[in-house]
């Protein structure tokens, strides 16, 4: 009877842990597309979150337990390609747009091939310099909650996308792909490094956030994406203005 080598590599499990995370976000974002496909959009948009939490713990919990990997990064690429590039779009389409719509779903098609082109550009600069202090587009998980936003607008009762705007929905979903595979310089929280009053005022907007998402969450995340945009706005103009010259 043959037996094991006894010599075969054991892999501890705490070196597992970051990529069990991973997927289990995945599993997240493969559920949100169920919820949306029986109509339960609240749920659906519950676990996207959920899921985009979970993409911030992964990579964490690899660089403090050291374990990074080639094999964790392209786990993490994939997991964020089918959360953020593909959930968002089916969630938005059948939220706003309903199953019929042919040319709504043209842009969700542009949105999912913006998120994947976006990952896969993400995955090249990975290790260069400057990748650490910001990032060139809008990240995956930035894109996905900018997406969500007619969601978001119709659940905090300031606009009704299921019925009054399905192609200005499909129209955002396109104009979140572009900023995705845009050569923006966003906001990376790697490059940012807090003292003294910045600490103080970090643990006390934590208290603040905290308190708005569980008493007014659908404002909490309007507000959060329209700040996001405004911070965009100056990079897109100076974009805008290098173009036109």
């Amino acid at each position: 009877m043959s037996r094991e080598p006894q010599d075969r590599e054991r892999m501890p499990f705490l070196m597992l842990l970051p990529n069990l995370v991973t997927l289990s976000g995945m599993c997240l974002g493969l559920t949100s597309i169920r919820f949306a496909m029986v109509g339960k959009y609240e749920t659906a948009v519950m676990l996207l979150l959920l899921s985009a939490v979970i993409d911030g713990l992964d990579g964490l919990l690899a660089r403090r337990l050291k374990a990074t990997s080639d094999f964790g990064a392209e786990l993490d690429s994939l997991s964020d390609f089918l959360c953020f590039g593909v959930a968002p779009g089916v969630l938005v389409y059948r939220f706003a747009m309903g199953e019929g719509n042919a040319l709504g779903w043209i842009f969700v098609l542009v949105y999912a091939a913006a998120a994947c082109l976006r990952l896969a550009r993400f995955n090249v600069m990975r290790g260069e310099e400057g990748a650490t202090t910001h990032f060139t587009g809008v990240p995956a998980p930035a894109g996905a909650i900018l997406a969500l936003l007619p969601v978001f607008l119709t659940f905090g009762g300031w606009l009704d996308a299921q019925h009054h705007a399905p192609m200005l929905s499909a129209l955002w979903l396109g104009f979140v792909g572009m900023l995705m595979i845009s050569r923006l310089r966003t906001f990376s929280p790697k490059a940012l490094k807090l003292k003294g009053l910045g600490v103080v005022a970090t643990l006390m907007g934590t208290v603040i956030v905290v308190g708005l998402v569980v008493t007014k969450l659908w404002l909490f995340l309007i507000v959060i994406d329209l700040l996001y945009i405004a911070v965009l706005v100056p990079g897109i103009w100076r974009m805008k203005g290098r173009i036109l010259r």
